[in-house]
């Protein structure tokens, strides 16, 4: 007889089963990994003893070298030698000179809009680094484990974009790794701090590393965890802290800055220690060699330090701002503020942090290991150790998504900050009789118009039985699933024709857009509003024209003489002048006159379509019909 295998409810199959998982907090300076030992959460360290591993990528001729030796090669051997790779995750070529700052890596010209570094073991892309860093990190955690891993959570800034999160997807391929999940590293951070435990309460999470900066707000309700906002900069953080250190070096050491690679590397590693020094002490003494090999000697100090950071830690509190205005609440609503990211070491960003919010923020759990095991707990849940109902947790999108309408206007089907996963539809119909395709055209942004929005995707669906004019019912269909990434299909209801499409990333989006298309929907709102009334008027004379020319030319010379013809052309042609203008209310009354002019030629022609259909019946049939 065979035996039902039965397990107490909420727990696995074979309950003495234990499937190996991991956290990975893929960092731009640093990287860890952690997983659940025990019950207890926990960075796992390498062979000596050392959480962090620097991700720092050194191609050679014999191989491949990560972390701590390639870092220490990074001044001598620059070209070959790439660092910070998370900054270059998902940007196009055209996008490298928004990072605000010189690179010093030789990029090849292709065609790819992927950028590619020539080093002497090849040439690699962003990708293949960051697969580095993660076999290396995988490797770390099967070695401390005794197993391999059945998968892994692996946390992106909450401002990721689309190209952003596939690029990292793509990233743990490379590497051989199972994603469970992408999730939000500030939403680690707080399942890590034990906020989901909580009976309910607002939180903040400031997350500033070593290249990106986040904040999220967070509510907590019933056990229920909410990204409310998000906010943040995916090029910002404490690279951008050392590059004006860097800078700040190079004045007053009278180093030119198109000084050669190795310079600067070796100008960026002590302002990287300065800056560290400064952490605990008042001041701090720098050096810096010439070219001409005489060394120049200085001194930095917390107060020089803090002047030339301080408009970074304000554009970070502008971001706080702008994620509790969305959220719709003020400072004083926020129970608590989570400090995340090794940046938020620097004395400063934690007293601006306290000023703006009022209390002193949370600094209990190492900052830098914070958002790793945040990712290790949800790891351990998804790999089936737990029972899922213990945590559930909502992230949200950054921008709106919707698709191209009639003039150029986006009808939005997903608002931003609706929470994830999420499947949101709506129904269109088509423009013209005999309509037989449709295209659809995918965009992000907050804008009215399509010109100001950004396009992710373009497909069509082919197929649609020919009908009049809006008898057609077209259903799109967007699905965002629990990583972020979005799928769009069109179905015509009545037929079942169908098309669909997996929006890949153009790499290539500056996040910096993001911010600006968030704050251009505010100081637009005004003009948008305008400019979708102006397109929609402009849409409705179009179908009224269109309407009319085709009804004279069925039926116009039998209904009409040519005195009223010459009245409805008249009244046609003032449509059409004003319909290229841009006032709204000018195309308004041009179509209720061009209207109030057809109106007995509407009447003739209903009164004859009846007539046609009446054409050989009686009254009586219709009676008893």
């Amino acid at each position: 007889m065979a035996l039902l295998q039965i397990a107490e409810p909420g727990q696995s199959a074979a309950p003495h089963e234990h499937r190996l998982a991991a956290g990975i907090d893929l960092g731009t300076t640093n990287s860890l990994v952690a997983t659940v030992r025990s019950g207890l959460a926990e960075a796992l360290p390498d062979g000596e003893g050392r959480h962090l591993l620097p991700s720092v990528v050194r191609y050679t001729g014999d191989g491949v070298v990560v972390g701590y030796d390639a870092l220490e090669q990074a001044t001598d051997d620059p070209l070959n030698t790439v660092a910070s790779a998370k900054r270059l995750m998902g940007r196009g070529v055209a996008d490298l000179k928004t990072l605000g700052s010189r690179l010093p890596y030789e990029f090849l010209q292709t065609d790819s809009t992927v950028p590619r570094i020539r080093t002497r073991g090849g040439d690699v892309t962003p990708v293949e680094v960051s697969a580095e860093i993660l076999r290396a990190l995988s490797l770390r955690a099967e070695q401390a484990l005794g197993g391999e891993l059945s998968g892994v959570v692996i946390t992106v800034p909450a401002y990721f974009d689309d190209a952003q999160r596939q690029a990292t997807k793509d990233a743990a391929t490379l590497a051989g790794l199972k994603v469970f999940r992408l999730l939000n590293e500030p939403t680690a951070a707080a399942v890590a701090y034990g906020l989901d435990k909580e009976a309910g309460g607002i939180h903040a999470v400031f997350d500033l590393g070593g290249g990106t900066f986040d904040v999220s707000v967070l509510r907590l309700n019933q056990g229920v965890f909410e990204v409310m906002s998000t906010g943040g900069d995916s090029a910002l953080g404490g690279d951008d802290f050392d590059r004006l250190v860097a800078e700040w070096i190079l004045r007053e050491a009278g180093i030119p800055d198109d000084a050669g690679h190795r310079t600067l590397r070796r100008v960026m590693r002590d302002a990287c220690n300065a800056k560290k020094a400064l952490t605990d002490a008042d001041r701090v003494e720098v050096r810096a060699a010439r070219d001409d090999g005489s060394v120049w000697q200085g001194e930095l100090t917390r107060e020089i330090f803090d002047a030339l950071v301080d408009p970074l830690i304000s554009k970070t509190l502008s971001a706080c701002r702008r994620a509790l205005r969305d959220a719709g609440i003020s400072t004083d609503t926020v129970d608590d503020i989570v400090m995340v990211g090794g940046s938020t070491r620097v004395p400063r960003v934690r007293e601006r942090v306290a000023e703006f919010f009022g209390r002193e923020p949370l600094l209990d759990i190492d900052p830098e290991r914070v958002v790793a095991i945040g990712a290790a707990i949800q790891a351990d849940i998804l790999a089936g150790n737990k029972p899922e109902g213990d945590m559930l947790l909502l992230d949200v999108i950054p921008l709106s998504l919707g698709i191209e309408t009639m003039g150029g206007l986006v009808e939005k089907l997903v608002p931003r900050n609706t929470t994830i996963p999420v499947a949101r539809a709506q129904e269109f119909t088509t423009y013209k009789d005999g309509q037989t395709a449709m295209a659809v055209h995918v965009l992000q942004g907050e804008r009215d118009l399509v010109s100001d929005c950004r396009s992710l995707a373009r497909f069509e669906l082919r197929g649609i039985p020919p009908m009049v004019a809006g008898a057609a019912r077209i259903r799109v269909t967007f699905t965002v699933d629990a990583d972020g990434l979005l799928s769009v299909e069109a179905e015509e209801t009545s037929t079942g024709v169908r098309a669909s499409i997996e929006v890949k990333p153009s790499y290539g989006l500056s996040d910096g857009e993001i911010a600006s298309m968030l704050q251009d929907s505010i100081a637009y709102a005004r003009d948008d509003a305008d400019a979708r009334r102006l397109r929609e008027q402009q849409v409705d004379a179009d179908r009224v024209i269109e309407a009319l020319v085709a009804a004279l030319d069925a039926d116009g010379d039998q209904l009409l003489d040519a005195e009223e013809r010459a009245r409805i052309d008249q009244a046609l042609e003032q449509l059409r002048s004003v319909a290229g203008e841009d006032d709204p209310d000018a195309i308004q009354k041009g179509i209720e006159h061009l209207e109030s002019v057809c109106g007995f030629y509407v009447e003739r022609r209903m009164n004859k379509g009846i007539r046609d259909a009446m054409a050989g019946h009686t009254v009586d049939e219709f009676k008893q019909g």
